[in-house]
């Protein structure tokens, strides 16, 4: 059964940024698998040169003295709450147990940086998994306020872990950015998708994630609405109260299926605010863009300076986009308040 801290940012994800640097042993499958969306597949007839295909990170079968582990680099410095430990379709070839340590390095640190690194903290004590199963595990209370950069899962001796999810809240050092023109939507910075009124075909979350996305699947898209003059909508908390000067609105991959135009609104709040769909209407928005077309698998940019609105500032925006459809990203850019 998940724990509340699954509704936080996953940020071993790979398409938060998160890299696999080091691992002793991926004979059967690639350590990158861990950070892979999803729990992993199954495909049964499926072959390597190597032996079976397994959708996750798995060791050969160690004839000596130790175990295996993996590094990971975290999207972003991160508070960490918790962990999904995933032995998902490995069955007579999961690890026996794991434990999880991490470690906090500067941004320019390499991965022999990190192999070589001494200083781990045990946030995970070594448990027992089971075969095909999640795992979901608290950090060891005595490491919740710190904050890392890296993650290392041991397995014991070896085996096969399908996916690794650490779930967490961006630390920033927001001193040190406050010159600094910043995409504020963007969730390696914890920026945050809080509420839509549709996410049918793909998450409201994909719209904050840094790349530009893989696929149809990799962004915000709504079902279609048969609603005469309907507006689906999402909001976002920004990363940091600011400034916004630009704005750019991505539809990559959406060719049939993006939306005719999107207006954008803002407000600012010095209080915390649960946003809902009962609720979103009752706020104080502003007007940040007015409606405006949008076109098929393509980026559009809008620059505010000039029109007054690049001194406003906000700390929620509310992404209108008419009549439905798909958007692959948002960036906001901008300065912190």
């Amino acid at each position: 059964m998940s724990q509340d801290f699954t509704k936080l940012q996953n940020v071993a994800a790979a398409n938060f940024g998160a890299k696999a640097l080091y691992c002793t042993d991926d004979f059967f499958a690639e350590m990158d698998n861990l950070l892979k969306a999803g729990r992993g597949i199954f495909i049964a007839d499926k072959y390597t040169e190597r032996g079976k295909w397994m959708d996750g990170w798995e060791s050969r079968r160690k004839r000596t003295a130790g175990h295996d582990y993996c590094i990971v680099q975290l999207g972003a410095e991160s508070q960490i709450a918790g962990f999904d430990i995933d032995t998902n379709f490995f069955l007579g070839n999961h690890p026996p147990f794991a434990s999880i340590e991490a470690c906090n390095l500067p941004a320019d640190a390499t991965a022999e940086d990190a192999k070589n690194q001494a200083q781990w903290d045990e946030v995970v004590p070594k448990m027992p998994l089971n075969p095909g199963s999640q795992h979901f595990v608290a950090i060891e209370a005595a490491f919740a306020d710190k904050s890392y950069t890296h993650i290392k899962l041991h397995i014991y001796p070896d085996g096969g872990v399908a996916r690794l999810k650490v779930f967490g809240q961006v630390v920033v050092d927001w001193a040190k950015r406050k010159n600094e023109t910043l995409d504020l939507a963007s969730a390696n910075l914890g920026a945050k998708a809080v509420a839509c009124n549709d996410m049918f075909f793909s998450h409201m979350d994909n719209l904050l994630m840094p790349f530009r996305g893989a696929n149809m699947g990799d962004g915000w898209e709504t079902k279609r609405n048969r609603t005469p003059n309907n507006r689906d909508w999402i909001v976002v908390q920004l990363a940091h109260k600011g400034t916004i000067n630009s704005v750019l609105i991505d539809t990559c991959h959406f060719k049939g299926n993006y939306p005719d135009s999107f207006s954008l609104d803002g407000l600012c709040s010095d209080e915390a605010i649960n946003i809902s769909t009962e609720n979103v209407n009752l706020l104080d928005w502003q007007p940040i863009l007015d409606k405006q077309k949008l076109s098929a698998d393509a980026e559009h940019t809008y620059s505010l300076v000039g029109t007054g609105q690049e001194n406003k500032v906000y700390t929620h925006v509310r992404l209108n986009i008419f009549p439905d459809g798909g958007v692959s990203r948002m960036r906001l850019f901008g300065r912190i308040e």
